[in-house]
């Protein structure tokens, strides 16, 4: 077991839902969490998403896209993840409430002062289980089409002969596909543990990777 990288998975996928055993009115926290997501609120501040949900993390100096965006987000290079609150709080250096004051009034949510504000120790929503699957089907996704790719390039470029130089393409073929088939595989049969090493170690790969592709079309 690689109990490091299981330790880093729990810490931004794993939650614990603690019910409350009152009606109480929805707090504004609550409030932005049922009606506003992380892919709003970057879109209405500037942030440049792709048809695939990612888009260079505004929290590092990201080069290409590296963070997964939509109900919640998530950064491949730096770790950074949350709601759309955390978001705004990271974006322009606001507190929590100050956040979601800020969120409420450029989207015209009610922003009470009767709200209440939620507990301190307050659970990650369960969409960050939700937000984990779609971050593994893209990785599939990518590798299925490099996979293709690559089976292609090892045909096509394969050399005439014994003294024909191997072109680049053939070369990345030999190179890449074993190590693609084993990711594809550990998505589809590996365990939990597995299957966030995959995104831990691996997640910058398929980005790169992603990001050639599009390069080559």
């Amino acid at each position: 077991m690689r109990s490091g990288a299981t330790a880093g998975f729990k810490g931004g996928f794993e939650y614990i839902i603690k019910k409350k055993t009152t009606n109480q009115k929805m707090s504004i926290f609550e409030d932005i969490k049922e009606n506003i997501t992380t892919r709003q609120v970057a879109e209405r501040y500037g942030i440049a998403i792709n048809r695939n949900g990612m888009c260079r993390c505004p929290f590092h100096n990201d080069r290409i896209p590296s963070m997964k965006i939509d109900k919640n987000f998530y950064c491949f290079g730096c770790g950074e993840k949350g709601d759309a609150i955390d978001f705004v709080s990271k974006h322009f250096g606001l507190s929590p409430k100050d956040a979601a004051l800020k969120i409420c009034e450029d989207f015209g949510l009610n922003a009470s002062t009767n709200y209440h504000a939620p507990p301190k120790y307050t659970s990650p929503p369960k969409s960050n289980e939700q937000l984990f699957r779609e971050i593994e089907k893209h990785c599939y996704l990518v590798l299925c089409d490099y996979l293709h790719l690559l089976e292609k390039w090892k045909t096509e470029y394969a050399p005439k002969d014994e003294n024909h130089e191997w072109h680049p393409y053939f070369c990345e073929a030999l190179k890449e596909i074993d190590l693609i088939e084993n990711l594809l595989d550990t998505i589809l049969y590996g365990n939990i543990s597995d299957r966030a090493f995959l995104i831990t170690n691996y997640g910058r790969k398929v980005i790169d990777i992603e990001r050639r592709m599009e390069q080559l079309r």
